[in-house]
This record gives C-alpha cells, structure tokens and sequence, in this order.
C-alpha cells in the first residue's frame, strides 16, 4: 500500500512511457481491467509490452460490433456509442465484474481500478477527425468503498487514424499513471497526461475529477488549467460546478452568449440578459427548448498584471453559478473568433448581448491587423451566419446622452460597414432597459467590497450580496482547492 505513494526521484524527470508502464506492473497491490473500444488495445498494448503485466491486467478487452457491445453494457438509447454515458457503462460493469469475482480474502491489499475508452478516429473523408471519451475508476486504499475517478474528453487533430491511436496508446498510459501516483497534484496530473504527446496532436477540452480524495478539488479551477496550459481554446461548467463538453451543450443549438467582466455580475447584466432573452425567444426560429445561454469570460479578462488569478476567476464563477447559469471560459479575445467557434457545432440562431463600447470595438481596424482579409473578412466569419448583436445602451457621464444604435459613433472608415450591418437588421437595440441602474458599473462595486464601503448591495441582483458576504468573495487569497505541493 504504501510503495503507491513514496517518492521516488527517479520518476521525477518525466519517465518514459515503459518506465511509466513498468512501474505500474511492478507493484503487486495494483489490479484492474482495459476495456478500448473504436481505437484498438492502444492502453493496454504498453503494459502487455513493458512487461511484468501479469500481475497488473485482469482482463483487456475489445467489443468492436455494436450488438456484442450492446450485450455487455447495454443499448444507449440516443445510439450513441462515443459518449460519456457509454463511458461511465464501461466502467460500471468491470469494477462490478472485478469485486464480484476477485476475493478480498485472498487478495486483501489489491488496489483495483478499471480503464476504459469509446474512441471514434479519423473518418475516410477526413472530415471529422476523431474523438473520444477516457476514463479511470480506482481505488487507492483497499478498504475504499466509494472509488475515486478521472474522465476526460479529448479531440484529435491529426490526419491518420494510426497516429491518433498511438495517441490515444499514449495518453491512457499517463493517465493510469497520474491516477496512482500523482492523485495528490491534479493540477500537474492534467499536464502529465501530454508527457511525450505533442500538443498539436491532441486537444483535451473537458475533464471531470470526482471521489473521495478529490472532494476538495474544484472541477472549475481544472478547466481553467486547460485554457492555460493551452490543452483546449474553451472550457464551460454548468451551474452544479461540473465542468461540460462544449461539442455536447452546444450541439445543434440556439445560442445567446453574454461576454462580460462579471466582476462582480450586477444589476446591469442581469438587465442585459433578461431583455436580450426576450428578444432572443421572440425570434421565429428559435426554439426555446432547443437553446442555451451562455456568460462567457474571455481568458484575458481573467488576467491581473499578466497572471490570471485564480481566486478572482473562482469568485466570478460562483456568483454566475449561484444565479444557475452555465458558464463558458474562451481564449477568443475578438468576437469572431468565438462565432466561428460557436459555429463548429450549430448552424442554428446566435444572438451576441453587449454594450455600446463592445460594438465600437468590433469596428476598429487594429483587432484584425493579423487577417490577410482585415476587417472584412472578421466581418464575414462573424455576420455571415444567422447572427444578431441586442444592443444594451450606454449613458455618456458628461453628456447624459443615451447612446444606441442609432448614434453611436465608429471610425469614419466604418460608417458606411457599420450601416450596411445595422439596416440588414444584425444589429438590435435593447429599448425596454432599466434606465435607473444605467450608472452601476462592476469596476466601482468592487472598488466599494475591497474598500468596506457601504451603498454596493444595492447594485446586485437579489441573492448575491448575500453570497458574497457569506463566502468573502473578492476580499481574501485562494486557499488552492487543487493541491500542487
């Protein structure tokens, strides 16, 4: 029990995979099954080859023909075999097959664990290149009734289905690897899993950690290392904390999307969602059980002097949690890079809710500088498809002025762009707003919590005064939720 967890310096400079592999073999507590499905015995192929893998593998297995598949986990009643559900089967049915048929009696100190994947390669068309779901349950004390367990997602970029299972061989390897020895670290364990992987090869774009020596680990904080070790472009998380598969939630649907600092969400941008919604439902096209909302941060604006802090990103994030809204995270600082990106997945109604100043900035020339098409061609990702802007309107604070659609004012270049855009019906002006809280801005309530001042309840939505006095949002350091030590 104990050699799972002593240190040894030896595996400290990124072992190889045999190394990884043989160390795993090596030590007799550790037991379990693989179970690959789509990609081939790419996982256990490593251990079988390293050596020593008597002790270690129970049982690899492949079911290749849906109808054998489907009389060892069942029918997925969406059909669906390359999904999380047909995942968490896999991983029910042998842990259950291990503790029915493997004695405590005669093995008192077996640690178990079940691997298992659903892969899809690289189609012939190379169209869609591939992905896949890959997960671990496992035991780190032998007495540990409620298993511990990693799932993680991941999107394949390469352009042949050998080199995507080797990939694949590779990356299940470091995360059997990470799951026993580097539990303790879950933020290192997320960028172990691309030892000797290219980061060009494979995307990670979700990964979920639960159980009992994860119950501190906060599945938000873990998207965020995705985003910034450059494993995804977009992470998202729903109300519950959880983190989702974007290519999932997005599917197919209708969707309206906030951008916002929500630091902290206010009065304000409840207002913009509540009156763009409206808009949004109204729209014939949309089918209001067949959308999705989203508050998107942009990475950037997580950034405080060229680091993102984390505790700050924590707080926003429970405050759009705590209202039970589904939160995306981006590295798409200009808006047509995340259209284009809500565009992989639907071709349905997108509808962007922003401010005056957020529809100057798109029509400025210098966010496209490094376009062969300049402007235009943003212009054409971002306006092409079936996309609206709802407008929320800005009060001028020297002026009075109510600014909207109809006088705001863009570089003389873009007048004519911008009115070809405005007349053609893309861009809607929020008429029905509250023009009583046009003069709260998120930078000044959180002036006023830091400072103790009095005055800023007022300004936020129902609730989340309370939440953040209760909580101490946005006044105390991060007491790191995913250990690095």
């Amino acid at each position: 029990m104990a050699s799972v967890f002593k240190r040894d310096t030896a595996f400290e400079n990124i072992p190889s995979i045999k190394a990884k592999t043989l160390r795993i073999n090596l030590n007799p507590d550790i037991y379990g099954t693989f179970a690959e499905i789509g990609a081939g015995q790419e996982t256990a192929r490593h251990f079988f080859r390293s050596g020593g893998a008597s002790g270690t593998i129970a049982k690899a297995m492949s079911a290749y023909d849906k109808d054998f598949s489907d009389a060892i986990y069942g029918v997925e009643k969406d059909g669906r075999y390359v999904s999380q559900p047909r995942l968490k089967r896999m991983l029910d049915h042998e842990m259950n097959l291990m503790e029915e048929r493997i004695t405590r009696d005669k093995h008192p100190e077996r640690l178990f664990f079940s691997y298992a994947n659903t892969v899809a390669t690289i189609d012939f068309s190379k169209r869609y290149k591939g992905h896949g779901w890959v997960g671990i349950r496992f035991q780190l004390d032998p007495e540990q009734k409620e298993l511990d367990e990693i799932i993680i997602h991941v999107r394949f970029k390469q352009n042949e289905a050998r080199l995507q299972q080797e990939t694949l061989g590779i990356l299940g390897v470091n995360l059997i690897y990470g799951a026993f020895y580097k539990n303790h670290k879950p933020v290192k364990l997320i960028k172990y899993l691309y030892d000797h992987i290219d980061k060009d090869t494979v995307e990670v774009d979700m990964v979920n950690f639960s159980g009992p020596n994860f119950k501190d680990v906060d599945n938000r904080l873990i998207s965020l290392q995705l985003i910034r070790n450059d494993m995804t472009d977009a992470v998202m998380f729903g109300p519950d904390g959880n983190n989702l598969l974007p290519a999932s939630v997005l599917y197919k649907k209708n969707i309206l999307a906030l951008r916002g600092s929500f630091r902290p969400v206010t009065k304000v941008n409840m207002d913009m969602f509540d009156k763009s919604y409206d808009i949004f439902v109204r729209d014939q096209t949309v089918d209001i059980d067949n959308s999705i909302v989203i508050f998107e941060i942009t990475l950037s604006n997580l950034k405080a002097s060229g680091e993102i802090d984390e505790r700050d990103f924590f707080d926003r994030a429970e405050l759009l949690c705590s209202l039970g809204h589904t939160v995306m995270i981006s590295k798409f600082q200009e808006y047509y890079k995340l259209v284009e990106y809500f565009n992989r997945y639907t071709k349905k109604h997108i509808g962007l809710t922003m401010g005056v100043n957020n529809l100057v900035d798109i029509f400025d020339e210098k966010y496209y500088r490094d376009l062969s098409g300049g402007i235009l061609e943003a212009f054409g990702k971002l306006f092409f498809k079936d996309l609206q802007v709802y407008l929320y309107p800005m009060k001028n604070v020297e002026t009075g002025q109510i600014m909207t659609s109809n006088n705001v004012k863009v570089h003389p270049r873009m007048k004519e762009l911008y009115k070809f855009f405005k007349y053609n019906g893309k861009v809607m002006d929020i008429i029905d707003y509250d023009p009583e809280i046009m003069h709260i801005f998120s930078r000044d309530v959180l002036k006023k919590i830091i400072n103790n001042e009095e005055g800023w309840e007022e300004m936020l939505p129902e609730g989340i005064p309370e939440v953040i006095k209760e909580k101490k949002l946005f006044t105390k350091k991060l007491e790191s939720k995913n250990k690095e030590a």
